[in-house]
């Protein structure tokens, strides 16, 4: 059926570690009908909640033990990396086993390459860890220093720069697994960023992982990116009585709509912008649906797919 990479969205997970054990029961399903249909699948996922969590618990606890360090964004991006990618493998090698289906499922902890002259690290808008009021944010401001804002307006919450995917280290490997028969779990939180100087170091940003996914897939020679998000179908007018959901959208139709500001900065925006970056460059489609209808958007019933 080909080569996909599946963009996991933050309702596929869980805000905590019990939580998402649970929700990724059910994507598990949903990726191992993809696998009975014959896809070779890489899998990638955001990290939002909880890189800010681990983040904010180091830092809580160092505050109360000299002897526990805070930890720097990168190192808790590696560990979000680590214990997401648990859950999933497990996940998904137990709905394997429940259908008798032998197959290989890993985790790849992975960097990423950005320039450090990204205009990204002069402005930071990617938002990490839970949301908060405005006066809490207020707060949390003068005390740190960090920057808060508005997020797709549930709240605000702590943003940090977010520059764009160069580079993707592990993609030989990732490759070489895939075509093996083996289900990749990668490119975790949009990757580990890093910068190369005379040496690769890691960096304080959160790499959108929409558009490290949509790199991956360009990488691998995808036959197509799913972005799985909590919607089944994009829309313009969103939230309004004019709303209307998009069976299909081009690549000029969606830059027109980016420019008449349809689309969220924290939610729809970047899962719109990778789909254009992967189609642009591959002349293949992609599609933006819900976790429970990817199965159907591959089979041409639902979703939003995106072409030139």
């Amino acid at each position: 059926m080909g080569r996909i990479v599946v963009a996991l969205g933050g309702n596929a997970l869980g805000n905590s570690p019990a939580e998402q054990v649970e929700l990724v029961k059910n994507t598990a399903k949903t990726i191992v009908d993809l696998v009975e249909d014959g896809y070779e699948i890489a899998i990638s996922h955001g990290n939002g909640p909880q890189v800010g969590m681990i983040q904010t618990a180091f830092e809580v606890a160092s505050k109360s033990d000299s002897k526990i360090p805070e930890m720097h964004l990168p190192e808790c991006g590696a560990m979000s990396q680590g214990y997401i990618g648990y859950h999933l493998v497990s996940g998904i090698r137990n709905e394997l086993l429940k259908r008798n289906i032998n197959k290989e499922v890993t985790c790849l902890v992975t960097e990423v390459e950005v320039s450090q002259l990204d205009e990204a690290f002069k402005n930071p808008t990617k938002p990490i860890g839970s949301f908060v009021s405005k006066e809490e944010a207020a707060e949390l401001m003068t005390k740190t220093g960090d920057v808060y804002i508005e997020d797709a307006g549930r709240g605000y919450r702590k943003v940090v720069a977010s520059p764009k995917p160069q580079c993707i280290l592990e993609r030989n490997t990732i490759d070489s697994l895939l075509t093996q028969g083996t289900i990749v779990v990668c490119v975790g939180g949009g990757g580990i960023p890093i910068i190369k100087g005379d040496e690769y170091v890691g960096v304080a940003a959160v790499i959108d992982k929409d558009l490290s996914s949509a790199k991956l897939a360009i990488d691998l020679k995808a036959d197509k990116l799913v972005i799985l998000t909590a919607v089944e179908k994009v829309c313009i007018n969103f939230n309004t009585p004019n709303q209307k959901a998009l069976d299909h959208m081009t690549t000029n139709e969606a830059y027109t709509y980016i420019d008449q500001n349809q689309f969220a900065a924290g939610s729809m925006l970047p899962k719109v912008r990778a789909c254009i970056e992967f189609v642009e460059k591959t002349n293949n489609s992609a599609l933006i649906t819900s976790l429970e209808k990817a199965k159907a958007a591959l089979n041409n019933q639902t979703g939003t797919k995106i072409t030139l």
